[in-house]
């Protein structure tokens, strides 16, 4: 198994050199950059912004390459940036400094300042959907096209059809409206020492209810009905009718024989949902003013911050890669059936 997983870090490896190369090439080629997305005052006129740019954005894009083809700024994001002292590159763990967002901050203090607050809706998130929405996706399937089933199918349907944005302001305006005591910003209020440890987790879980709702309701409705459909499908095998013609009762057959078995699939739908929240919190985040990551990247992508757009791609493609290798790895745990060896 280790020379497995040796062999697939190699081919991680250019896998995303190639992924940060198209994003920073894309980013390049997208309209506007930097300097006209921040360095132009909005009582400029359009005879001055005819002139062209000033002697300091002429400076200011040549200190930070931009003034550069996009693969020679690409090259000093990987090994680092001659005009800026102490300039490492990405490939000895430099992030580089903001350009936009926060300038002259290391990207790499941006990321931890932020990166607590993702982390923690997120990490709730996946355990609830998964506390949750799998036993909801077996028990569907055990009573197949019962008053629960079909119920929760219409319900799951229609959640699944709405966007989580829409959903989101939507809760935004309607508790704002009938709960207004509820709060509907800012993850991580400023709670009085002076309180207890039981108002201070009570607290805080109003905070998490609604943006946790909207994130994860999406990923929930996938999963319970992929479970269920997943079930169904090992319920219908031969060697459950066995196992059930020996005997056996239906709750060993069921949780002994078939839930293994239905989990399989569902590894492989595993290793995208954690890029994919993380990806989905920009929309929450930037809804409810959370300051994580998912604010962070919006911030970056609006004024053209490149070091942490790259970044927060880069961290993006390495999560979707790990989570590839880890299901791969899980699925030869689960079947004995897979080697890893070879």
């Amino acid at each position: 198994m280790i020379q497995y997983i040796f062999k697939r870090i190699l081919i991680m490896l250019p896998t995303l050199i190639l992924i940060t190369l198209l994003s920073y090439m894309m980013m390049r080629f997208a309209p506007g950059d930097p300097i006209k997305s921040n360095m132009l005052s909005s009582s400029d006129t359009p005879a001055q912004i005819q002139e062209g740019e000033s002697e300091a954005a002429k400076q200011f894009r040549k200190h930070f390459g931009l003034d550069k083809p996009w693969y020679v700024g690409y090259w000093y994001w990987l090994t680092g940036n001659p005009n800026i002292p102490g300039s490492k590159g990405i490939i000895r763990g430099d992030f580089g400094i903001s350009i936009t967002v926060n300038l002259g901050t290391p990207v790499a203090e941006l990321i931890k300042e932020r990166l607590p607050p993702t982390i923690k809706l997120n990490l709730i998130s996946i355990v609830i959907m998964y506390l949750v929405a799998i036993p909801i996706g077996i028990y569907s399937a055990i009573f197949k096209d019962s008053f629960f089933d079909r119920t929760s199918s219409i319900i799951f349907f229609m959640l699944y059809s709405l966007p989580s944005f829409w959903i989101a302001l939507l809760a935004i305006i309607v508790i704002s409206k009938y709960l207004p005591w509820w709060p509907t910003s800012n993850l991580d209020p400023s709670i009085p020492l002076t309180e207890s440890y039981w108002n201070v987790l009570l607290i805080t879980a109003r905070h998490y209810v609604l943006p946790i709702i909207c994130l994860a309701y999406g990923s929930f409705t996938f999963l319970s009905r992929f479970t269920r459909s997943t079930m169904l499908e090992v319920i219908k095998q031969d060697y459950i009718r066995t196992a059930r013609a020996k005997g056996l009762s239906n709750k060993k057959v069921i949780f002994k024989h078939a839930l293994r078995n239905s989990v399989i699939p569902l590894i492989t739908t595993s290793s995208s949902l954690l890029p994919a929240l993380i990806v989905g919190s920009v929309f929450i985040e930037f809804i409810f003013r959370i300051p994580g990551m998912g604010m962070l990247s919006f911030e970056a992508i609006s004024s053209r911050d490149y070091p942490l757009l790259m970044t927060t791609a880069g961290i993006t493609a390495t999560l979707t890669l790990l989570g590839i290798l880890i299901s791969d790895i899980t699925y030869g745990i689960v079947d004995p059936r897979i080697s890893l060896d070879k």
